[in-house]
């Protein structure tokens, strides 16, 4: 006698499944709320909590992170305008890991991966944007971007 599976095959996965499923990108985001957490509590803005930037400190030249605990604490702390105002490129960072977290996270829950395929275009782009980001605020008229 032949058995036919009763469930139809579009019907959700158990629980304890889904919730496996979304381990990885659960313990990403605890990573990520606790690094925002210590940097929310422990001020950048102080002298002697975080080592100062090796390549501003050697050369005084702004990295394209200079700025970004400052950023973090500031945009912890509700203030976007400062927050952009230490590392903007940092401040899209934050916006952009939101946005593929929580693609990832709706994609895992349903059992499937996340590709995120950048081609040499685009990731060229991306090295020009930030080189460009590096090369204005180090720039006299890029103070404004600068830390």
């Amino acid at each position: 006698m032949h058995r036919v599976n009763a469930e139809p095959e579009s019907a959700a996965p158990p629980a304890g499944t889904a919730l496996r499923r979304l381990a990885v990108p659960v313990g990403v985001l605890g990573s990520v709320i606790a690094a925002f957490a210590y940097v929310g509590t422990v001020d950048p803005n102080e002298p002697g909590h975080y080592p100062t930037c090796p390549l501003l400190q050697l050369t005084g030249v702004f990295c394209p992170g200079c700025g970004g605990l400052r950023s973090a604490h500031a945009f912890i702390h509700g203030d976007l305008t400062t927050a952009l105002g230490a590392n903007a490129l940092a401040v899209v960072g934050y916006g952009v890991f939101a946005v593929v977290w929580t693609l990832w996270a709706a994609r895992a829950a349903r059992g499937r991966r996340l590709r995120i395929e950048l081609g040499p275009a685009q990731l060229y782009g991306i090295g020009v944007l930030i080189a460009v980001f590096t090369l204005v605020r180090n720039l006299p008229f890029g103070a404004w971007l600068h830390p």
